[in-house]
Order: structure tokens, then sequence, then C-alpha cells
């Protein structure tokens, strides 16, 4: 058995690491995307950074521990299947891992009042996905580095 994510990946002597780690994924993951809409996902990221700096930083680690939770029961099933690579092991398993891990702000956008925000979300909710399956394999690395 495999140690708990929750005491790995959120111990306070790692946490800045992941963190950073969490941060240059999303970084990568942004300027990796290509097309039009790869150019407004840049330009819509940049501006949100120069709007406030500390805006990613803090959503990372608002996030994180919830991300955490959804992503354990994968790691354990990852622990108990012998497999070498986290990160083919969420790759096979996309379309489940991504549901899983959108669910955190498929849960918060659900708790809101607000229905504009709830359209929003509506509509770019496909695109996540496709965007979160892609990071899959980069996430199993992270993952694997840390907590292994």
């Amino acid at each position: 058995m495999v140690a708990a994510l929750n005491d790995t990946l959120l111990d306070d002597a790692r946490m800045p690491a992941v963190r950073a780690d969490v941060e240059a994924l999303v970084d990568a993951e942004v300027s990796d995307k290509t097309g039009a809409s790869g150019l407004a996902l840049k330009g819509g990221y940049s501006a949100v950074k120069k709007l406030g700096p500390s805006i990613v930083p803090d959503a990372i680690e608002g996030l994180l521990p919830e991300f955490v939770v959804r992503l354990e029961p994968f790691w354990q099933e990852f622990g108990a299947s012998g497999e070498a690579s986290f990160s083919a092991f969420l790759t096979a398993r996309g379309d489940a891992v991504s549901d899983a891990l959108l669910g955190v702000t498929d849960d918060r956008i659900e708790a809101s009042d607000r229905g504009a925000i709830k359209k929003v979300y509506g509509t770019l909710r496909p695109a996540a996905k496709k965007h979160v399956t892609e990071a899959l394999p980069r996430l199993g690395d992270l993952v694997q580095k840390h907590a292994a």
C-alpha cells in the first residue's frame, strides 16, 4: 500500500515545492496550447497573472487539498496495480480522472447562487475536460515525484 497523498503532497515540508511544481505545470500546459483557442487561453491567462500575480498561486493553494482528495483513489489503485508510471495510469483512465478532478470546480459552481457564472462555466466545462485530460501525463509525473 502506498502512503496517502494527503500525507505526502500536503505535508508542510513539501507543500512549497508541490505548489511551485503545480504552478509550473499550469504554465507549461497553457504555453503548449495552439490555434485560436490556445491564443485566447494564453491571452486570458496572461491577463489574469498581470491583474493579480497571486491569483494563480492562491487558487492552487486553495484547491490543492480538494484535488488531492479526488486523486487519492487513483493513487491507491495505482499502488496496488504494480504499474510503474502514474502518468500512464492516469492517462489510461483519462475520462474518469478528468471528471473526478473537475468535480472540485463542479461542486463549487453547483453551490454558487450566481446564475451567470453557472452558465459560463457550463459552456466552458467541455473544453476544460479536454485540457485537464491533456495535462494528466504531467500531473502523474508531478504526483509520483512528490509522493513516491
